[in-house]
């Protein structure tokens, strides 16, 4: 199986692309592992499998990129949700409907893929803006709380939050947001950057080393890491704005702890 091309990886602002069809699938006929990635795929919807992909997958925190697949013969795809095969490693699998159940995609055809970029971009600004926080508060308290380090994070637009080993206190928040408000307004920049092991260590960020074989990857294959211009450096697969300032406001709405980890939450109002 040859993996599906992340082409949003390598160029996050690519909004429409062309790209050949290698599978046409209904959910119904998808083994359980993958039928069940998309809760909300009704049987008789399907699954579009492409040589290459601008839609981000569900994953990393990040929601999935949506929006249509058109080909010349005038089949259309609307993209409901797009998730990584369990079953096929590195195989994307794009859920949802031909609007004419008789005019689907065959194989080998060109189609052409069009982002929803308002979502795209409400999601990237959430990402970003993850990362930003998340900098922020390891610059503020990890020589202040024991314990401290980085975890998870959820950048869902109704979820948004960063979980930190240690306890943060309430009297943090405010103190949080003033260091969020000025990496915001300082425009940082926010670049894409491919390191080995070695880039890392030559960084003094060894604990950022990801388990490659975990994730799927070759040995002399590269980690894709989004740096934010004089703060913070993370592995990452997501898609970015290109500056802290394009993230726009962002507020701290509370800190909670629990079983010694706290998670701090943002909106973007």
């Amino acid at each position: 199986m040859t993996r599906t091309l992340l082409a949003f990886q390598r160029n996050g602002h690519l909004a429409t692309l062309q790209v050949a069809v290698t599978a046409v699938r209904q959910v119904v006929s998808l083994e359980e592992a993958d039928r069940g990635l998309s809760k909300q795929a009704q049987d008789d919807d399907h699954v579009v499998v492409t040589d290459a992909t601008i839609f981000h997958p569900q994953g990393g925190g990040q929601p999935s990129d949506v929006g249509v697949m058109e080909a010349e013969s005038g089949a259309t795809f609307n993209v409901h949700m797009v998730r990584m095969a369990a079953t096929k490693q590195d195989e994307v699998l794009h859920f949802g409907r031909f609007t004419n159940s008789s005019a689907v995609f065959q194989l080998g055809q060109t189609v052409t893929q069009t982002l929803d970029q308002e979502k795209r971009l409400l999601y990237s600004r959430y990402h970003t803006a993850g990362h930003v926080l998340g900098s922020a508060v390891r610059h503020l308290l990890e020589k202040q709380v024991e314990g401290f380090d980085e975890t998870k994070a959820s950048h869902f637009p109704d979820s948004a939050a960063c979980e930190f080993l240690g306890l943060i206190e309430g009297k943090w928040k405010d103190a949080i947001q003033e260091k969020l408000d000025a990496y915001i307004a300082k425009d940082m920049p926010v670049e894409i950057d491919w390191w080995d092991e070695a880039d890392f260590k030559s960084k003094g960020l060894e604990r950022l080393i990801q388990d490659r074989k975990a994730m799927g990857m070759a040995d002399d294959e590269k980690f894709r890491v989004v740096k934010i211009i004089g703060a913070e450096a993370y592995p990452c697969g997501g898609t970015h704005v290109d500056s802290t300032q394009l993230c726009g406001k962002t507020v701290v709405k509370k800190i909670s702890r629990s079983k010694g980890t706290s998670r701090v939450s943002y909106n973007l109002p």
